[in-house]
């Protein structure tokens, strides 16, 4: 077995066995193969995997779907083992992590004191060992979480909604690719609407809003959860062709125990001047507050690029109340539903 990786503290293991050469970002990797994927990252000085169980079970729903409805990605006719995943899941995650905490170690002086470790997961079909079954690509990476309140979010809607959106696959970060000519400077995160108007989800992450819903003659600009049936918590359902994320579902099993209103429906660009708070998820992000939304104007917006529309713009001011509150509860959970790693307690 192969004993060293690249000096930009990447590491690959296919099948179980760690790879020595020059490791590829992440994005390089699934743009050149074809499969399902998804990517979480530790927590607590690498002493956990956020809500592994979670993605695991995502990333299992996502080949048993493209097994259904996009044979090819798996090398149709041959039928998907998708018992073979955790075996090759479990055998590569040891294998990875030994040599990531191992260089993380290593390096104690020069990594940051709040580097994490970014994972993901990639299903395909059996092009390296040959054969119909599957093969499994894990790739770890340093990662420095975004500091919850400390930079919001800014974000510009640029692109259409994603084809089968129910799984998450590797082609999507092709034409993810493709949507770059539409961010305009200093927007962190592309969003998706297929009528520009409706917001499905962001490029990468999920979208939020919270959305005034009483309007009165009262001084609205600033609020508490005690009032909260004055606000709704409001996001696409997953039959408008969003990814069902692990943080999402966080989100709404949150927002039902502790009382926040929540409704699926696409936050609507028309109503945004009801908009208080906004925030987006994913797997490493966690929750983020937004700090902006941008729009074209333009309704054939994908076609174009970001210097030739005209956009207006809907701001936030810092993290708002519920945003915060959700956040609170998410993190309460990770202890619960982590992965410990070398049995190291949870922080």
């Amino acid at each position: 077995m192969a004993t060293s990786f690249s000096a930009a503290s990447r590491f690959l293991v296919v099948n179980g066995v760690a790879q020595a050469d020059d490791v590829p970002p992440v994005s390089n990797l699934l743009e050149s193969l074809a499969g399902v994927y998804t990517t979480t990252r530790t927590h607590g000085n690498a002493s956990l995997l956020l809500f592994w169980e979670r993605h695991l079970r995502r990333l299992s729903n996502s080949a048993r779907i493209l097994a259904n409805h996009r044979p090819d990605i798996f090398g149709a006719p041959a039928p998907v083992d998708l018992s073979a995943i955790r075996p090759l899941v479990d055998e590569s995650l040891q294998v990875g992590l030994g040599f990531a905490l191992a260089e993380r170690v290593r390096r104690a002086e020069v990594v940051e004191e709040f580097t994490e470790l970014a994972v993901t997961v990639l299903i395909c079909n059996g092009g390296v060992s040959g054969s119909s079954a599957l093969d499994l690509y894990l790739h770890i990476g340093f990662y420095v979480p975004p500091v919850f309140g400390a930079a919001g979010a800014r974000l510009a809607l640029a692109g259409r909604g994603r084809d089968l959106a129910e799984a998450k696959y590797s082609q999507w970060a092709r034409i993810r690719k493709d949507m770059e000519r539409m961010r305009p400077p200093m927007v962190s995160e592309l969003l998706l609407s297929n009528d520009g108007d409706r917001i499905l989800e962001g490029s990468v992450t999920n979208f939020f809003v919270v959305c005034k819903v009483v309007c009165d003659k009262a001084d609205d600009s600033t609020y508490d959860l005690e009032k909260a049936p004055s606000f709704v918590v409001q996001t696409a359902p997953l039959s408008d062709g969003v990814l069902p994320g692990v943080i999402r579902q966080l989100v709404i099993e949150v927002c039902s125990s502790i009382g926040i209103p929540l409704r699926e429906v696409a936050p609507s660009w028309s109503s945004h001047e009801l908009w208080k708070e906004s925030f987006i998820t994913s797997g490493l992000r966690l929750v983020q507050h937004v700090e902006s939304v941008q729009i074209p104007t333009s309704k054939d917006f994908h076609l174009r690029s970001w210097n030739e529309v005209s956009w207006v713009t809907k701001r936030f001011e810092g993290v708002g109340l519920v945003t915060s509150q959700i956040q609170k509860e998410i993190i309460a959970r990770i202890c619960a539903e982590g992965y410990l790693i070398n049995n190291i307690p949870c922080m």
